[in-house]
């Protein structure tokens, strides 16, 4: 059988002016060896290559070589990426397995680094929905350990690391609004949902909207901590924005969140109870997706006022005007919840330290973190 390494053996000792047998010979192997070699069905091994090397007057590298293309290809996996639009070529791509199916969550890169990902897509399907072929490069590393969480909160990324550093659960965040990430969830696309979404009725948060998404009852809701949401403005509040009255005005250019998010549904409750119409609002229909990009397009000024929580406000120094306090809760299936990684994440929310890093952090209030409410 032909191997991956090519050789130059017999060209080179044919300029040398050297035989068969002779070489073999010198080096302390039969002549057939010398020909098998010659003829690529035969790798010699390390002491060998050096001895034929040494008697050649040549290097081992000149003899031997890995044939161009050798190398392994990167394997090709067809995945649904987690994602508002089609992932063009080359987007980076992180990857997990949810029962069967294998899940794709875009990454970006920061100003200063490469995003860490499992692979890049090859191509999209416009007529798939979100799937994708990706080039993966190792998808062994997709372990049992990963974990999918769906969701807007600015501090997963302090948890995502807390829970790597005290349990080894890698998590793997999707980026999307409340009703987004409860519907993933529902289509069996992510472990675990975060949600923040009133009920206009009660006031309550989550339950009333689970019970009517999940008939079947079969979810299991922690809470996670929770937060003030607001107006985020530019520090001393320069346009003097207090209340939705405010928004109306002519000089404030408001950004406002996507439809499904939690942020969205408080800025409707409050034109509602002001008696205003969305239309009085410079901004209304402009897009911010997640607390922290609404808030970056506060201190870059391409707004003046956004709503979203203080930690997102505290994250880029912007002051910040409390309107409403709200329990952020995080959603999975019952069966989820009996996996060895979803109890080792649930074990981290109740450690102290992930505690002290959200208080002190993101302000938030962890008084009821890791609480089971349903």
């Amino acid at each position: 059988m032909k191997t991956r390494v090519e050789n130059r053996l017999a060209q080179v000792r044919k300029t040398r002016g050297v035989g068969a047998s002779d070489l073999a010979r010198r080096v302390h192997v039969s002549r057939q060896t010398i020909y098998a070699i010659e003829a690529g069905t035969y790798v010699p091994n390390t002491e060998v290559a050096l001895n034929l090397a040494r008697e050649l007057e040549v290097t081992v590298g000149e003899l031997f070589s890995l044939q161009p293309g050798s190398q392994k290809s990167p394997e090709s996996l067809a995945v649904e990426v987690l994602s508002a639009a089609s992932a063009p070529k080359g987007q980076p791509v992180r990857i997990c397995q949810i029962g069967s199916r294998w899940i794709g969550v875009p990454v970006s890169a920061s100003p200063y680094y490469l995003p860490e990902a499992d692979g890049v897509v090859k191509r999209s399907s416009h007529k798939s929905g979100r799937a994708a072929e990706l080039v993966v490069f190792a998808k062994e590393d997709a372990s049992n350990k990963r974990l999918v969480l769906a969701g807007c909160d600015p501090a997963t990324g302090l948890l995502s690391r807390t829970v790597e550093k005290l349990s080894g659960v890698e998590l793997i965040s999707a980026a999307a609004s409340s009703k987004l990430a409860l519907t993933w969830l529902n289509q069996g696309k992510v472990h675990i949902a975060g949600s923040h979404l009133e009920d206009p009725k009660t006031g309550e948060f989550n339950l009333p909207f689970l019970r009517r998404e999940f008939p079947d009852q079969d979810f299991r809701v922690v809470t996670f901590a929770s937060w003030e949401e607001g107006f985020v403005i530019a520090p001393r509040n320069p346009k003097a924005v207090h209340k939705a009255e405010d928004l109306a005005r002519k000089n404030i250019r408001f950004v406002n969140r996507e439809a499904g998010s939690g942020s969205r549904a408080l800025l409707d409750k409050l034109l509602a109870k002001a008696g205003m119409d969305a239309s009085t609002v410079k901004g209304y229909d402009r897009v911010a997706h997640g607390h922290l990009a609404a808030a970056y397009c506060v201190v870059s000024q391409d707004a003046d006022v956004c709503l979203a929580t203080r930690s997102a406000a505290q994250t880029f120094g912007l002051d910040f005007i409390p309107l409403q306090r709200e329990r952020y809760d995080l959603v999975m299936r019952k069966r989820t919840a009996d996996l060895p990684a979803v109890k080792a994440f649930l074990d981290v929310l109740q450690r102290a330290t992930l505690r002290r890093k959200l208080e002190v952090l993101a302000g938030y209030d962890t008084s009821k973190t890791g609480a089971l409410i349903a």
